[in-house]
């Protein structure tokens, strides 16, 4: 096996990796996620190595590509994660989240743990003890489309 690897890799040159690194770029853009890009940049800079050494077998071109692989998917990771910006609707993409902590009046009692409320032009399903329609709640949590409410205190 190793008599083969050893011809079938023996002619692996720089342009072999220019051309990897280009065609697992042009994966990351078919395909989603950013992974096949920082390898596509290994393999680019693997091919940048092995044209300023010819010399270098095969082995040491595969070690330094996924040494290279996987420093730029870390460099990337951490580049992505100081480039995420604080948004100030945090909640967006979540609109049962939004609910929490606010108080509604049921359009439908809570009977064996479930009932409704209706907030702005649409009915949620809630959750929470056994209460009469119109008793005003507080939505505490959610789970998926159904909210988690509690009886409103009192207010003096």
């Amino acid at each position: 096996m190793n008599e083969f690897a050893n011809n079938y890799f023996a002619e692996i040159s720089f342009w072999h990796w220019l051309i990897a690194g280009v065609i697992l770029i042009v994966l990351e853009i078919i395909l989603p996620g950013v992974f096949f890009l920082w390898l596509g940049l290994g393999a680019i800079v693997t091919g940048f190595i092995a044209m300023l050494m010819p010399y270098l077998s095969w082995e040491v071109q595969f070690v330094i590509f996924a040494i290279l692989g996987v420093a730029c998917a870390f460099a990337g990771k951490r580049f992505y994660s100081k480039t995420e910006k604080p948004t100030d609707h945090p909640n967006l993409s979540q609109r049962a989240a939004q609910y929490v902590g606010k108080t509604y009046a049921l359009i439908e009692p809570i009977k064996n743990g479930r009932g409704k409320i209706h907030v702005g032009a649409t009915e949620w399903r809630v959750e929470g003890d056994d209460l009469p329609k119109e008793t005003l709640v507080t939505v505490t949590g959610y789970d998926a489309t159904t909210l988690k409410v509690e009886k409103a205190e009192e207010r003096s």
